[in-house]
């Protein structure tokens, strides 16, 4: 399983796709059905939802031995070490894919998007951009490497409970 990580504009897509392409992989992303479903990034906490289900697909297939591509951006450490602690708990290895970007290239390649392809987009300004830059934890070297998993955080028990919590639909 690759999980691609990194913010909007950042070119993980186009990768993912390639990737996808290479290793005969299911590639699931939740930007190509939350604009279809809902019309919209969140739709009161819908992604959330949809995140699981195609977390729980994934799985499904890597029982399978297919691989697949998770092309959901995982800002966050802890959604990396659970998804990561999932495709071992199935047998899969797992590689974090980091795809950096300097904000200049990211705004530019946000605002082609939506002037080429706005239907397949949402908006996002100068602000939201550099709020998203703030929350996001990139990857360091160990977690690139694939190196030993932490603990879950104090108040969870396994990786398993904490992903639960995160995408509450993940549950077959």
């Amino acid at each position: 399983m690759f999980l691609i990580v990194g913010l909007p504009g950042a070119g993980k897509t186009t990768l993912a796709k390639r990737l996808a392409a290479e290793h005969h992989a299911l590639r699931l992303t939740p930007d190509a059905w939350m604009i279809p479903l809902f019309g919209e990034s969140d739709a009161g906490g819908k992604r959330d939802v949809l995140e699981g289900r195609l977390i729980w697909l994934a799985l499904e297939a890597l029982k399978l031995n297919t691989s697949v591509v998770l092309d959901f951006g995982f800002w966050g450490r802890d959604e990396r070490s659970s998804l990561r602690w999932l495709a071992g708990s199935v047998g899969a290895a797992c590689e974090v894919v980091y795809v950096p970007v300097d904000r200049t290239t990211q705004l530019e390649r946000i605002q082609q998007r939506w002037m080429n392809a706005p239907h397949e987009t949402f908006t996002m300004t100068a602000a939201e951009v550099d709020r998203w830059n703030a929350q996001f934890e990139a990857p360091d070297v160990c977690e690139l490497a694939g190196q030993k998993l932490t603990a879950p955080p104090q108040l969870w028990p396994s990786w398993a409970d904490w992903a639960a919590d995160r995408w509450p639909s993940l549950e077959g």
